[in-house]
């Protein structure tokens, strides 16, 4: 029995390569390899792949202004929350300073001075004393009316509130006096996260 031809020396074929053999004249023969992937399959792994990187961008860009618009939205709340904060003091602030009543006179200013700080309080609680006599005194009795608030300028710890008030006044020598406009500007500082002070008060022409 003869024996079977040996197989040819060196590496084995891999899955991704076929081996096809051509005869030539006598015994001689010639392997020739070809890639077993064709062109197509290549070209649709190419797209696959720029699809992924395509779209992993674009998840990104998406979760980073997803993000930015957040914060964005974010400060403009706090922005509105501290405005509205400042103006409300404000507002209030305005409100105490212009409504005194003889018959409470000692609540009326501890209220004023219970939203003020600063210098505004030192010189007010300086002259607090004074001020509840000479009150007492005349049995004057003003109430104010803020006919108009906004917020002149602001920052992240005080803001600038002007405020229209309407007053009106009587006292034991003149019980039925017309009412007056005044026009003030408060100096209003923050003294925690949600609280606020009048710190500083001018009368405005």
């Amino acid at each position: 029995m003869a024996d079977e031809p040996a197989e040819p020396e060196g590496e084995a074929a891999t899955p991704e390569e076929a081996v096809t053999t051509t005869v030539l004249d006598g015994d001689e023969t010639v392997e020739e390899t070809t890639d077993a992937e064709p062109a197509a399959a290549k070209q649709l792994r190419s797209h696959v792949q720029l699809a992924l990187i395509v779209g992993t961008v674009v998840v990104v860009a998406l979760a980073a202004l997803t993000g930015w618009l957040g914060y964005r939205a974010y400060e403009s709340r706090q922005t509105a929350q501290l405005r509205e904060l400042y103006v409300g003091v404000g507002r209030q602030g305005a409100i105490n300073l212009t409504t005194i009543d003889a018959a409470e006179a000692e609540k009326d200013v501890q209220r004023i001075l219970d939203s003020a700080t600063d210098a505004f309080y030192d010189d007010f609680a300086k002259r607090s004393q004074p001020f509840i006599e000479v009150v007492k005194q005349a049995q004057s009795k003003s109430v104010g009316e803020v006919t108009e608030a906004g917020l002149e300028s602001m920052s992240d710890s005080e803001g600038q509130v002007l405020a229209a008030v309407t007053v009106t006044t009587s006292n034991r020598g003149a019980p039925n006096q017309p009412k007056r406009s005044w026009r003030m500007r408060l100096s209003v500082k923050k003294t925690g996260d949600d609280e606020a002070k009048v710190s500083k008060v001018e009368f405005v022409p």
